[in-house]
């Protein structure tokens, strides 16, 4: 028996067993398929939950959702809309007085691009000195504005199409919002300087204390940094085409205000070591960096509206794969299902369900309850419900009596929608073959059964719970 034993301790070990370092390694791969899938199947609502969440998600959309290129094309039309801008608020500041006080605040926000803005400055002066003579006064007062438009109007665009918004502002309430942001501008500027100013002066001359100065200085220095996550937060709060919570703009505005101000830094001390630059370039050395940090600063602004979605619609996720992979059959279940929820809804007198609602309330996947939702508006079977003062998410809700709508109405009208009949002599070609396939379709909406769309048996204890 003891050499039984002494045999059995000197035995080699399980070779299928992986050592510490294999654990290791298996651990790592479980937390990675955790962090990348796993995750939107935890239903828990914790810390750690919302935290991977929101990082997935802001990753994704950084990958998914093509921002390079997207940055790359607004970096594109600001160099057109560059001078027109500077041109707008130099003119504005001119008219209270502080043309001076604005363009020092300019090289004061962007210190890493004095070179650019000295360039664009003297640009800017000889396009107001031909806007202003002649029949340019109204034509170049135009395109100045129209560049503006449609560089701001591009990026609500690419802001609207990280949220999943279909619809934009109209033109109208884009041409009022447009411009009173560009005469807001300068007057933010202005009080800035004023407000350093103020600070330099009066604050620091009534420190009762020495030792005290140091500290009020940094407090200074916190000023830039407050008001551009200030900026930051503003645009991620109001350019999208929807409601926005501002405490999480504030928090991707204050991520991005750090982030910008890192890479001024980067770009101010690197720009000493890119001498060779000036040796191809010349006098336009400044213009190859100049395009790197628009692309990388709205890239910046991008990702952090992405952030914001991601932080807002955490807890809507639970599905982030391609719609186009989703079964048709099992689409068109879930289309249902928020179709009998919206009509159900209307029809107990209960409130209108946004997209948001019907994600959280239900358990229904964000991005497929907006798929849904786009494609029964065009349909005719829902429409939203405006709020009066437009800040509100509109609900949903339907277009036609609830007591008419049945199953098979439902199924027929969104297969429907869309365009058809595009193709030249398609119904004449295979007139044999589309007739059989009609027939195939009425019977499969008339196997969809009489019931009223509203009397679906689902989410009643939800719906008479909110009903008390």
């Amino acid at each position: 028996m003891a050499e039984k034993n002494i045999q059995n301790d000197n035995a080699p070990s399980d070779p299928k067993r992986p050592g510490w370092f294999g654990r290791l390694i298996e651990k790592g791969e479980r937390l990675y398929n955790y962090c990348v899938s796993g995750v939107w199947y935890d239903s828990r609502k914790t810390m750690k939950v919302r935290l991977i969440k929101t990082i997935n998600l802001t990753v994704q959309a950084f990958l998914n959702r093509d921002l390079q290129i997207k940055s790359m094309a607004i970096t594109y039309q600001t160099i057109f809309a560059m001078v027109p801008a500077l041109a707008m608020l130099l003119a504005i500041s001119k008219g209270f007085g502080f043309q001076e006080m604005v363009e020092k605040e300019l090289y004061t926000y962007f210190p890493s691009q004095s070179k650019a803005l000295g360039t664009a400055l003297g640009f800017v002066d000889s396009y107001l000195a031909e806007a202003s003579s002649g029949i340019l006064v109204g034509v170049g007062l135009i395109v100045l504005l129209w560049t503006l438009i449609s560089l701001l109007s591009n990026i609500e665009d690419a802001f609207n199409n990280i949220w999943d918004i279909k619809t934009g502002r109209n033109t109208i309430q884009k041409i009022k919002d447009y411009i009173a942001i560009f005469l807001l501008i300068p007057i933010l500027m202005i009080l800035s300087s004023g407000i350093s100013i103020f600070m330099s002066s009066t604050v620091l001359a009534a420190v009762p204390f020495a030792f005290l100065t140091p500290m009020v200085n940094a407090v200074m220095e916190l000023v830039p940094l407050v008001l551009t996550w200030g900026a930051f937060t503003l645009c991620f709060w109001l350019i999208p085409n929807t409601k926005v919570e501002v405490k999480f703009a504030a928090i991707s505005g204050a991520f991005c205000a750090v982030a910008f101000d890192v890479l001024q830094l980067l770009f101010l001390n690197g720009q000493i070591y890119v001498s060779k630059y000036n040796a191809i370039y010349g006098s336009f050395a400044f213009l190859p960096l100049m395009l790197i940090w628009l692309q990388l600063s709205w890239l910046l602004l991008l990702s952090g509206c992405g952030l914001t979605y991601s932080l807002q619609n955490v807890f809507s996720y639970n599905f982030f794969g391609n719609l186009t992979t989703v079964a048709e059959s099992y689409f068109r279940k879930v289309l249902l299902v928020v179709t009998a929820v919206v009509y159900r809804r209307f029809h107990l007198g209960l409130s209108a369900p946004t997209r948001n609602t019907l994600s959280m309330t239900y358990g229904l996947p964000i991005r497929l309850v907006s798929n849904i939702a786009d494609r029964l508006q065009r349909a005719g079977l829902v429409q939203k419900n405006e709020s009066r003062d437009g800040k509100d998410d509109p609900g949903l809700i339907p277009t036609t009596d609830t007591d008419r709508i049945m199953v098979k109405d439902v199924v027929a009208r969104v297969e429907s929608a869309g365009m058809k009949d595009f193709i030249p002599e398609f119904n004449t070609t295979y007139r044999q073959a589309l007739d059989e396939l009609s027939e195939i379709s009425e019977r499969m909406y008339e196997a969809a059964g009489d019931k009223l769309i509203r009397d679906l048996d689902i989410f009643v204890d939800i719906d008479e719970k909110q009903q008390n």
